[in-house]
């Protein structure tokens, strides 16, 4: 689908839990831009209502751009803002991207792995490569080369997802939340509950931490590292001082995508 060029942006971020939004006014000269409002909706189905309190504005009014994961959602969305006086859309894919990538096939990679590759080039140093941990229904681990290339990466289970197996794959262990942590829990897990929580934080610390090691060996320097997701901040601090907290770096993804994929002045 087409959409204007004009600002502000609404960037909107179709992953398989949960549907994130960012308003971006305008984009500035920084490393980075920043939305100044953000929304997530939990899926299955997602509650779109919830965006018009959220904007408390027409939406003709905004640019949309979205990046997704996820194709019943993104029909669902699309249709949303398809009706009467409503704005139309873009939905990005790979070719649209301010992005070199190093492999045969981009357009068969997560649009969200190179979304957060785009917005890891705005952050990283120049000759620094970069490794992006994003943290959520999957946990991705992907390599930007020194010179700004996108090299692939590998894919693990989430801690949610992992949650959610041992209960079903189980007949005694519980189901337990996991996928909001804002601190690490205990590795010594004194009941069934904090053993489940030790083991798929710590192990899902451990499987980043040696991605991220042999990611990074072979390339100039130190690598600089961006995480983000919903585990980012209680991870972040336990990789080391290359390693950076991004909230939103899918978001300003979508934003400098959709600079250079129609040219919007910033």
């Amino acid at each position: 689908m087409t959409g204007s060029t004009a600002f502000p942006l609404i960037t909107v971020d179709i992953g398989n839990n949960r549907i994130k939004l960012g308003l971006f006014p305008s984009i500035g000269p920084g490393p980075l831009p920043e939305p100044s409002r953000t929304l997530s909706i939990p899926g299955s189905p997602p509650c779109l209502e919830a965006i018009d309190g959220w904007l408390a504005a027409a939406r003709h009014e905004f640019s949309w751009w979205i990046g997704s994961v996820n194709r019943p959602w993104t029909t669902r969305v699309l249709d949303w803002l398809g009706g009467p006086g409503r704005s139309r859309a873009t939905l990005l894919a790979a070719a649209d991207l301010p992005l070199r990538v190093g492999l045969p096939r981009p357009d068969m990679v997560g649009i969200d792995r190179l979304l957060d590759a785009v917005a890891a080039n705005r952050l990283r140093l120049p000759g620094r490569a970069a490794v992006i941990a994003d943290i959520g229904s999957a946990i991705t681990v992907d390599l930007v080369s020194a010179d700004g290339v996108y090299r692939g990466g590998a894919i693990a289970p989430g801690i949610a997802m992992s949650a959610r197996a041992l209960h079903e794959f189980t007949d005694l262990l519980p189901a337990l939340d996991m996928s909001e942590l804002e601190a690490p829990p205990p590795a010594l897990g004194t009941s069934t509950q904090s053993a489940i929580r030790s083991g798929l934080f710590w192990g899902a610390v451990g499987t980043i931490r040696e991605l991220v090691e042999r990611l990074a060996e072979h390339q100039p320097g130190a690598a600089q590292v961006f995480l983000t997701g919903g585990a980012g901040p209680a991870v972040a601090g336990l990789l080391g001082p290359h390693t950076q907290h991004v909230p939103h770096l899918t978001l300003a993804g979508i934003a400098l995508a959709a600079v250079r994929s129609r040219s919007i002045a910033p």
